[in-house]
């Protein structure tokens, strides 16, 4: 059944990747989705946000209620590669592989319409704006996406361009890292160009600060992986001959558990006052976003892991470590069972480029292997 879905999930997988929006701005989006999804059969349901789609299909007998989530929005990274279907819009770009993850779960949509009266239970799709900007699951989620959809599992997965198409990875407990979005405010005297100094400048108290991030989480690690705290814009400045007074930078602290973060946020704090003192300028820490820890249930993970194996064998299926990226349907996870999982996209010849940058670019035949795995997880865990 895959090989006849898979030419319109590679279809949508282009038009969608030519035409990337930004978090909560998903409108083109949206409605491709929500198009498809009624040509195919499913019931759209209410979505409680502006953007996004919520999607049901209900098997002839009874089973368990089962949803998969993916997520839709795109990052403000201007495309390099040229292809068919580069970025139209420059500045924005599928530089995760959202795209590859709402095609794959359409896949699923496909793949279920056609089982319909030989399924199990109830599937709820979801189509997630703004996990980017880490308030998309949140939002729905406040808004009572599972009191109105209430189901008793979640599963969903996540492109890597670091393993080869056909591999599926996961694990028990935490999956990936817990991330805060935070905002370092840094305030000095200024002045003329001509007279700077070194007391006051928040140019180089900025610039000496971000590298030194990182020892903010120094030596803190979960089950081998290293913890993370890394800076993704710094603004300062308005001409070349004036030195600010005000400078400003942003970045993610990403920790595995609550102890691993108090004691990074003080090292933070430490380190703020350090650089207060170094160069004579105020400084203050503000926290945003947090995405929390994506937590997997352990049972839910072993149904997976078999469903996963009948898809693609057991050689490419793999227990791995914990991942210091972070992805939002933790809070989904915190509130119902399920499984999140790896689907490996790189390119044969090894030029995926790394996620969230401009040459980043997976295989399309993760979309297959995408809605092969969710597809058949959901059926399976439906009739658990």
């Amino acid at each position: 059944m895959l090989d006849g879905i898979n030419d319109d999930m590679v279809d949508i997988r282009h038009d969608l990747h030519a035409h990337p929006e930004l978090s909560f701005q998903e409108l083109r989006t949206t409605h491709v989705v929500r198009h498809r999804l009624v040509e195919l059969g499913w019931e759209l349901r209410p979505c409680p946000t502006d953007t996004g789609a919520v999607a049901v299909l209900r098997g002839t007998k009874p089973g368990r209620r089962v949803m998969v989530r993916a997520d839709i929005d795109a990052l403000p990274v201007t495309e390099e590669r040229h292809s068919a279907s580069r970025s139209v819009h420059d500045g924005v770009m599928h530089a995760c592989g959202h795209d590859v993850h709402t095609a794959g779960v359409l896949g699923v949509a496909d793949l279920l319409a056609q089982r319909r009266e030989d399924l199990a239970g109830e599937f709820t799709l979801l189509f997630q704006p703004a996990e980017e900007g880490l308030g998309g699951a949140k939002a729905m989620i406040e808004s009572g996406v599972l009191i109105d959809n209430p189901v008793d599992f979640v599963i969903g997965a996540h492109v890597t361009s670091l393993a080869p198409v056909g591999f599926v990875g996961t694990r028990a407990g935490i999956l990936m890292s817990e991330a805060a979005a935070l905002s370092i405010h840094l305030t000095g005297k200024g002045g003329h160009g001509a007279m700077a100094s070194t007391d006051g400048s928040v140019i180089l108290a900025v610039s000496a600060l971000a590298p030194r991030l990182i020892d903010v989480v120094r030596d803190l690690s979960y089950e081998g992986t290293n913890c993370a705290c890394s800076a993704g814009v710094i603004h300062a400045g308005t001409a070349n001959n004036v030195v600010p007074r005000h400078a400003v930078l942003r970045g993610t602290l990403r920790t595995f558990t609550p102890d691993q973060q108090h004691v990074a946020l003080e090292r933070l704090r430490a380190l703020i006052d350090e650089i207060e003192l170094t160069f004579t300028v105020k400084g203050s820490l503000e926290l945003h976003e947090v995405a929390p820890a994506v937590v997997n249930d352990a049972g839910v993970v072993e149904r997976v892991i078999q469903s996963a194996t009948s898809v693609v064998g057991e050689a490419g299926v793999m227990t791995i470590a914990p991942a210091t990226p972070s992805d939002d349907v933790s809070e989904f996870l915190n509130r119902v069972p399920g499984c999140y999982m790896f689907i490996g996209g790189g390119l044969a010849d090894g030029s995926s480029g790394m996620h969230h940058s401009p040459d980043f670019a997976v295989d399309d035949a993760a979309c297959r292997i995408v809605a092969g795995v969710l597809a058949q997880s959901a059926v399976d865990l439906a009739q658990w």
